[in-house]
């Protein structure tokens, strides 16, 4: 397993796109977390804290699909980068202004999100220019799909160590620095530099035209959903066996088992189309969940957190190659950041679903919803098998005059396009 990720990361600029990534999604990654002190270290309440963290994410869920589009359009370094100062400049502005007067704050925080550059759908868009074959590239999405949980669990504790040694402001500041510099190693890179869209039909829809992928986005709704709703259950029974550590070890078993099931199934090739393999690691993921409502002690806890997050990774993963065999031709950034939004909005909607729930009915109910959103996700996959399966393109045969010199038309992985 370490043989094969180590032979990815020893491609050219594969780790360094790797590395620029993560580290300039650190700002989005984080901001929740890095709002909320901030806000509390000023005074404020934790409903406004919420409720900028809200119109973060909701900008930053709008923000997404539209600079992807403009990615495809015209090129990562012209967008990706003015994009990532511009969020730096405007969360630079919220940490300097503070929270009053509020207006400023709140419009400071929506052009940070919506800002946000879409580095996560490029890189994948990336891949496929610097790896050799499908299956190095298959092998890349699992493990973006797992570096990814590493980031959400790194991040947040560099946010409160840097509130620690200094304040909240400079940790805001510390973290959009990083960002700006970690999307400027990317779009400085060759690669970066190079990719280029295939052409695209003129649609207003853009990649939302595809069939393929409207199925995708609805059942990782679900997905989301179940993610999100499982952390505010967790809450609940942390309340009762410990308090916050118990949920810190809580999120942590879930980080961890997707970290393990990531590192496992990129490991190796599966046989089989991906459209059959996702409906069965949905199935597992949705199972998995499940006894997380016979809320055993905090260990036994715990250790079913591991299981139950075993199989997030993976359908990520997975989902990534349908993702990209669906996008329309010249849409494929744009295709992968509508994947990101529609998970970044299903966690949301499970969030604020799981509240009601456990008010309501109690912790044992809101750890059901996690287990019935994961159900329903794979009840649109079954229902829409046939739309999923149906091939959106046949391979790309592209001539790249950037990178053949003697124009020699050969077959792509379609995400190269012209790259």
């Amino acid at each position: 397993m370490a043989t094969g990720y180590l032979e990815i990361l020893r491609a050219r600029h594969a780790l360094r796109l790797l590395t620029g990534t993560l580290v300039g999604r650190l700002p989005n990654a984080t901001a929740a977390i890095a709002l909320v002190l901030f806000v509390r270290a000023s005074g404020g309440t934790y409903s406004l804290a919420g409720a900028l963290a809200a119109v973060y994410g909701v900008a930053n869920a709008v923000g997404q699909p539209v600079l992807g589009r403009l990615v495809d359009l015209y090129g990562q370094p012209r967008v990706q980068l003015p994009a990532a100062v511009l969020a730096a400049l405007s969360m630079t502005v919220f940490a300097f202004v503070g929270t009053d007067p509020l207006p400023l704050a709140y419009a400071a925080v929506a052009a940070s999100g919506l800002c946000a550059p879409p580095l996560e759908g490029g890189l994948r868009a990336l891949w496929p220019s610097v790896l050799r074959g499908e299956e190095q590239v298959h092998s890349a999405y699992a493990m973006d799909a797992v570096a990814q949980e590493v980031m959400f669990t790194v991040g947040p504790l560099l946010v409160t160590v840097c509130a620690a040694v200094w304040d909240a402001r400079a940790a805001l500041l510390v973290l959009n620095v990083l960002g700006v510099l970690g999307a400027l190693s990317v779009v400085v890179s060759p690669p970066s530099r190079a990719w280029r869209s295939a052409p695209r039909e003129a649609h207003w829809l853009g990649a939302l035209r595809s069939p393929g992928l409207l199925v995708l986005l609805g059942a990782f709704l679900f997905v989301g959903m179940a993610l999100g709703s499982i952390t505010v259950a967790s809450v609940s029974y942390a309340d009762g066996h410990g308090g916050d550590a118990v949920y810190g070890w809580l999120m942590a078993g879930l980080g961890l088992g997707a970290l393990v099931g990531g590192s496992v199934y990129g490991a190796r090739q599966w046989a089989g189309v991906p459209e059959r393999r996702l409906r069965v690691l949905v199935a597992l993921l949705a199972v998995c969940y499940l006894p997380l409502m016979l809320m055993p002690g905090a260990v036994a806890m715990a250790l079913l957190s591991v299981v139950s997050g075993v199989f997030l990774a993976p359908c990520i993963a997975c989902a990534f190659i349908l993702v990209d065999r669906h996008a329309p031709r010249g849409t494929v950034t744009e295709a992968f950041s509508w994947l990101v939004t529609t998970f970044t909005v299903g966690a949301s909607v499970g969030a604020g679903l799981a509240g009601p729930v456990v008010q309501a009915g109690g912790t044992v109910w809101g750890f059901a919803v996690p287990g019935a959103a994961g159900v329903v996700s794979l009840l649109v996959l079954l229902a829409t098998g046939r739309v999923l399966a149906a091939p959106v393109r046949g391979a790309v045969v592209a001539a790249s005059s950037e990178n053949d010199p003697n124009r020699a038309v050969e077959p792509r992985f379609s995400s190269t396009d012209r790259a």
